[in-house]
C-alpha cells in the first residue's frame, strides 16, 4: 500500500511539475462562454439554469463545479488552471488503478504515457477542457468500479459486491453530467467485461442495461443542445452529406492513432480537410479501420487479444468525436486534440504493455537499465508536454503558434486580432481580421470585430459599413445590430440607434446591454419613463449590473423619489464597492432629503476613489458650506 501512494504521488507530481508553464496562463478561447461572462455561472442565473436549461450546453456538472469555484476564488485564472491540472493527475492514477485491475502489464507506465503526452495538453492547459478531465475522472471511477464488481463476482464473493455496482453507476450518471462524450461508456464496460471473463457471455448487457438508458438519455440531450447551437448559426458552406462524414471518420481514426506515435505538428486548429465523397479512394482510410478490425476480431483467441481490445476501445472511445454527428467546432476543423482524451487512453496503455514486454525480452533481468529508459522516455514526452503548454500562455501566443503551422485558420486570424484589439493594437487587430475576411468572407464574427476596430480608431461610418455586412451575412447576428446603434449613437442618430437596439432585443430577448443601451438612447430623447422600463428589464436579468443602478436611481432622484433611488445606488455599490458616481449620486439623494452629514459622507467616498471626480468636490464644497450656515 505504501509503495502504491509513493507511485501515485510521483505519477501526480509529475503532472504538476510538465504543467507549470500554465501557473502563468489567463483565459482562451471560448472561456469567456463557459465561464468569465456566462450569466449562470458570474450572472444573476445559476444551478437551477445549468441543470434545467441549454445554459449548460453538454456539460451541466461542469458547469456547476465552475459556479463553486467562482463562489471560492472569484475569477483568477491560476486556481481554475490548477484544480484541472490536479483532477488529470487523478485522472492519470485512476487509469493505473483501472489498468491494474484488467492485469495489464506496464499498467504504471502506460498511465505515464497517458499523463505526459503531449496531445494532452490542450485538454489540461486550456480551463475550459475541464469537460475532459472531470468527466474522464468519473469515467474512470465507473470502469474501476464495475471491473471490482465482476472480479468479486468471479471469485463468488457476496461482500461489497452490491456497493461496487451502485458506485458504477453513480459515476457512470456523473460522467456524462460531465460531457456527453462518455456516452460510449455501456460498450467500453462491455469490452471490459469480455477482457476479465475471456468470453462474452450475454448477462453482461443485462449488467450494462442501466448506464445504457442514462447514455441514450445524455446523448439525446447532447443532439439537442447541439442542434441549438446550429439552428442559432446556420451556415450552409460547412454542410457534409453521408458519405462524406464516413470517409472523413476514417481520415480521422489515423490521424489520432498518428498523433500518438509523432505528436508534431500540434496545432490549436488543424487544416479543414477537403473530402471528395465521388472518389473511391476517399473511403480507403474506413476500409483500413474496418479490415484491421475485423482481422483482429478474427484473432481475438490468439496473442493479439489485447490488440483488438484496445483498437475496439479507441474506436469506440472516439466514436462521438469523428463527425458523424454534426457539431458547431467542425466548422473549423475536423480534428482536435482535446477530442482523442477519453480513446487515447488504450493505445498508450498498450505501448506501456509493449514496452514493458520487450525490455523483459531484449535486456532480460537488468532493471535498472529498462527502468532508466523508460525514464528517459517519460522526460521526453514531458518536456514536450511542458514546451507545448507554453504556448498556452495567453490568445495571442496561443493564436500566433497556431498561425504559424496552419495560416489559412480563419478563425485564428479572428482570434489574434480580438487579442490585439484588446491590447490597444487596432492597426494590426485591423490586419488580422482581414486576413480571416479574405479565407473566409462568411465569417459575421470577423466582418463584426472588424467595425469593433474601426469603432476604436474613431472611424464610425467604416465601422457602421462592417457591421452592416456582418449583418447580411447573418441576419440574426444580435451582437453586430447591438453595435451597430452604439456607432449610431456616436454619430447622434438615436432614431437609429433605438431601431437596432429593438432589433437586436427581437432576436434576443435578455441580452442586458441592448437593453441598458436602448434606455440610454431613449434618455437622449427625453423619454425618461420609457428608459426607466428598460433599466428595469436589464436589472431584471441581471440584478448586478451596477450603471443600470446607477441610471435608474439617477432617474428616480430627479423625479424625486429620493428613497427608491438610495436603493438604486446601494444596489449598485453591493455590486461594486468601489463605483465612485454611485457614492456621488448617494450624496445628491441624501442631500435632497436634508441629511447633510450623511451626504458629505458619500461625497467624501467617491473622492477618496477618485480624487479628480470634479462634481464629487464640488457637491462637496456645497455640502459643507450648507452645513456650516446652520
Amino acid at each position: 500500500m505504501s509503495r502504491d501512494w509513493l507511485w501515485g504521488l510521483i505519477l501526480i507530481g509529475a503532472v504538476i511539475l510538465t504543467y507549470l508553464p500554465v501557473w502563468r496562463a489567463g483565459y482562451l478561447w471560448d472561456d469567456d462562454i463557459y465561464l468569465t461572462t456566462n450569466p449562470c455561472i458570474v450572472g444573476p442565473f445559476g444551478l437551477k439554469e445549468i441543470w434545467t436549461t441549454s445554459a449548460s450546453d453538454i456539460c451541466p456538472l461542469v458547469m456547476s463545479t465552475f459556479w463553486v469555484e467562482h463562489a471560492l476564488w472569484g475569477l483568477a485564472p491560476l486556481p481554475y488552471h490548477l484544480v484541472n491540472v490536479v483532477m488529470h493527475g487523478a485522472c492519470a492514477v485512476l487509469l493505473w488503478q483501472v489498468l491494474r485491475g484488467l492485469r495489464v502489464p506496464g499498467a504504471w507506465l502506460g498511465a505515464a504515457l497517458w499523463a505526459l503526452h503531449p496531445v494532452q495538453v490542450e485538454s489540461v492547459a486550456w480551463i475550459i477542457e475541464m469537460k475532459n478531465t472531470e468527466s474522464a475522472l468519473f469515467f474512470l471511477l465507473s470502469i474501476f468500479f464495475f471491473v471490482k464488481w465482476l472480479r468479486t463476482e468471479d471469485l463468488g464473493g457476496r461482500t461489497g459486491v452490491g456497493w461496487n455496482y451502485m458506485l458504477t453507476l453513480l459515476f457512470a450518471a456523473m460522467a456524462m453530467a460531465s460531457k456527453s462524450s462518455t456516452v460510449v461508456l455501456p460498450v467500453v464496460l462491455c469490452l471490459c467485461a469480455w477482457w476479465v471473463e475471456g468470453r462474452w457471455q450475454w448477462r453482461n448487457l443485462a449488467s450494462v442495461a442501466l448506464v445504457f438508458l442514462m447514455s441514450v438519455a445524455a446523448a439525446g440531450v447532447s443532439i439537442w443542445t447541439q442542434g441549438l447551437q446550429l439552428a442559432d448559426a446556420p451556415d450552409p458552406q460547412w454542410a457534409r452529406s453521408w458519405p462524406e462524414r464516413l470517409a472523413a471518420a476514417g481520415d480521422a481514426v489515423w490521424f489520432y492513432l498518428g498523433k500518438l506515435v509523432w505528436p508534431h505538428p500540434l496545432i490549436a486548429i488543424y487544416p479543414r480537410w477537403q473530402i471528395d465523397a465521388g472518389q473511391w479512394f476517399s473511403y480507403l482510410p474506413l476500409l483500413a479501420v474496418v479490415i484491421v478490425l475485423f482481422v483482429l476480431w478474427l484473432k481475438r483467441e490468439s496473442s493479439l487479444r489485447p490488440c483488438f481490445f484496445i483498437f475496439a476501445y479507441f474506436l469506440v472511445a472516439l466514436l462521438p468525436a469523428l463527425g458523424l454527428i454534426d457539431n458547431f467546432i467542425f466548422r473549423h476543423s475536423l480534428v482536435f486534440d482535446h477530442l482523442q482524451y477519453l480513446a487515447s487512453m488504450g493505445p498508450l496503455a498498450l505501448a506501456g504493455a509493449g514496452l514493458v514486454r520487450m525490455a523483459d525480452f531484449v535486456i532480460p533481468g537488468k532493471l535498472p537499465l529498462q527502468s532508466g529508459l523508460c525514464a528517459g522516455l517519460l522526460l521526453v514526452l514531458g518536456f514536450l508536454s511542458w514546451h507545448r503548454a507554453s504556448v498556452f500562455q495567453s490568445e495571442e501566443t496561443l493564436w500566433t503558434d497556431a498561425l504559424a503551422k496552419n495560416p489559412n485558420t480563419w478563425a485564428g486570424h479572428n482570434n489574434l486580432g480580438e487579442a490585439l484589439l484588446h491590447k490597444g493594437q487596432t492597426d494590426q487587430a485591423i490586419i488580422e481580421y482581414q486576413k480571416a475576411l479574405d479565407i473566409n468572407p462568411y465569417d459575421a464574427q470577423a466582418q463584426n470585430n472588424l467595425g469593433n476596430a474601426f469603432l476604436q480608431k474613431g472611424e464610425v461610418d467604416e465601422a457602421i459599413k462592417q457591421y452592416q455586412k456582418a449583418m447580411t451575412i447573418s441576419p440574426g447576428y444580435a451582437e453586430a445590430r447591438y453595435n451597430l446603434g452604439g456607432a449610431y449613437l456616436q454619430k447622434g442618430q438615436v432614431d437609429a440607434a433605438i431601431r437596432q437596439y429593438q432589433s437586436a432585443l427581437a432576436i434576443s430577448p435578455d441580452y442586458v446591454e441592448a437593453l441598458y443601451n436602448l434606455g440610454n438612447a431613449l434618455l437622449q430623447k427625453g423619454q425618461v419613463d420609457a428608459a426607466m422600463t428598460q433599466y428595469r428589464k436589464a436589472l431584471k436579468i441581471n440584478p448586478n449590473y451596477v450603471d443600470a443602478s446607477n441610471n435608474l436611481g439617477s432617474l428616480l432622484l430627479q423625479e424625486g423619489r429620493a428613497d427608491e433611488a438610495i436603493e438604486q445606488f446601494q444596489q449598485a455599490l453591493k455590486s461594486n464597492p468601489r463605483y465612485a458616481n454611485a457614492y456621488n449620486n448617494m450624496g445628491n439623494a441624501l442631500l435632497q432629503k436634508g441629511e447633510l452629514e450623511a451626504a458629505i459622507a458619500q461625497y467624501e467616498k467617491a473622492l477618496e476613489i477618485n480624487p479628480n471626480y470634479a462634481d464629487a468636490r464640488n457637491n462637496l464644497a456645497a455640502a459643507r458650506q450648507a452645513a456650516g450656515s446652520k
